[in-house]
């Protein structure tokens, strides 16, 4: 569910925290680790050039790179050094993420860095350091780790080569390749300081937008058939985790309940979320889709994915007042972040919620 990046976990954001109190040995894995990162990318058309590339891996970096053409030609995201090297890192993730929220609230615990401002989540390059973090939170809390495959340094060190393309996700599918490029880069268009929610519904938007357009402009038939099959499920269980996000919203709100009851009425809708999504798994045939996001899901993996999609409506909305044009959405969105928080995230509301009225129906 939490597939990409999204949340950004950029050296030069996090490496800042020592002055935060955070400590030296979390400043010097997140210099180490994306240094290590930088160090290990090659431009693509080295690996294109080089004989012992597999002519898999060949295949998927030309697509990349058709990817990272039209994502600045067509949709105006930064024509920089992003994404134009490959790194095999030799791992399944590129940092992992450690998320809290208190036992009963759909809130991220957040840490406060100077550069990136304060966020829902610590990263790590070593799931091991990722889960000691996680161990040291306070019992009560609940706690996710989680592996991200790409992370954004929002173009601040496009000097240094620029975020590279990852052995983590350069097998996606190409629907969600498209996608997972396009969010990264529509980060570096806009980064609204202390406001997670606010990045990840706009890069989600935008990577929902510009994917499909790839899909309709320049995928094979076999890809878009492929997508659809993908994301008939994603919608499906979003669909489903919103359901359960608004009642574990009602328990948590309720003040007729007391402590206990509180806690027993929080595990009946995880009981009957599970339940729910055996049924959608058995829909699709028994397609193992999201069997460990519903195995580990607790608050926080709830409250985490909430960053991704609540908005969404409301920029996608504000794309359409755009005369969908994205520069010109750009500019409207730049605008909207200059209102105080609790104003702009209103604003993207009242504009899902105008949009709702109109047709009946959400945009996709």
């Amino acid at each position: 569910m939490l597939r990409c990046c999204g949340l950004v976990v950029a050296a030069i954001g996090l490496s800042a925290c020592a002055s935060t109190g955070t400590g030296p040995g979390y400043y010097w894995q997140s210099v180490t680790g994306h240094l290590g990162l930088m160090r290990a990318a090659r431009p693509v058309q080295e690996w294109i050039e080089d004989p012992s590339t597999r002519p898999a891996l060949r295949q998927r970096l030309e697509l990349s790179q058709r990817i990272r053409d039209f994502a600045s030609s067509s949709l105006a995201l930064p024509d920089n050094a992003s994404y134009r090297r490959y790194a095999d890192l030799g791992r399944r993730a590129a940092v992992y993420n450690v998320v809290a929220t208190d036992e009963f609230s759909l809130e991220l615990r957040t840490w406060c860095f100077p550069v990136a401002g304060c966020v829902g989540y610590r990263g790590y390059y070593s799931e091991d350091a990722a889960r000691r973090f996680a161990a040291t939170l306070p019992a009560e809390l609940d706690v996710l780790v989680y592996p991200v495959p790409a992370y954004s340094t929002l173009g601040w060190l496009n000097w240094l080569g620029g975020d590279p393309l990852l052995n983590t996700f350069i097998g996606y599918p190409e629907g969600e390749l498209a996608r997972l490029i396009i969010h990264e880069l529509a980060h570096q268009v806009l980064y609204v300081k202390g406001d997670t929610l606010f990045n990840e519904s706009f890069a989600t938007a935008v990577e929902q937008l510009g994917g499909r357009q790839w899909l309709q402009e320049h995928a094979s038939e076999q890809a878009r058939d492929e997508y659809r099959r993908l994301d008939e499920r994603r919608q499906a269980f979003r669909a489903l985790t919103r359901s359960v996000r608004e009642r574990l919203s009602a328990v948590f709100n309720d003040p007729s309940l007391a402590q206990e009851s509180r806690r027993e009425a929080k595990a009946e809708v995880m009981k009957q979320f599970r339940a729910e999504y055996a049924r959608l798994r058995e829909s699709w045939g028994g397609h193992p889709g999201y069997d460990a996001w519903v195995a580990r899901a607790n608050n926080a993996s709830f409250a985490a994915q909430a960053a991704y999609d609540e908005l969404v409506p409301g920029f996608e909305a504000l794309f359409v007042q755009s005369g969908s044009d994205f520069p010109r959405f750009y500019q409207a969105v730049r605008e909207l972040a200059r209102q105080p928080l609790t104003e702009r995230h209103t604003a993207l509301r009242s504009l899902a919620d105008q949009t709702t009225t109109r047709t009946g129906l959400r945009l996709p």
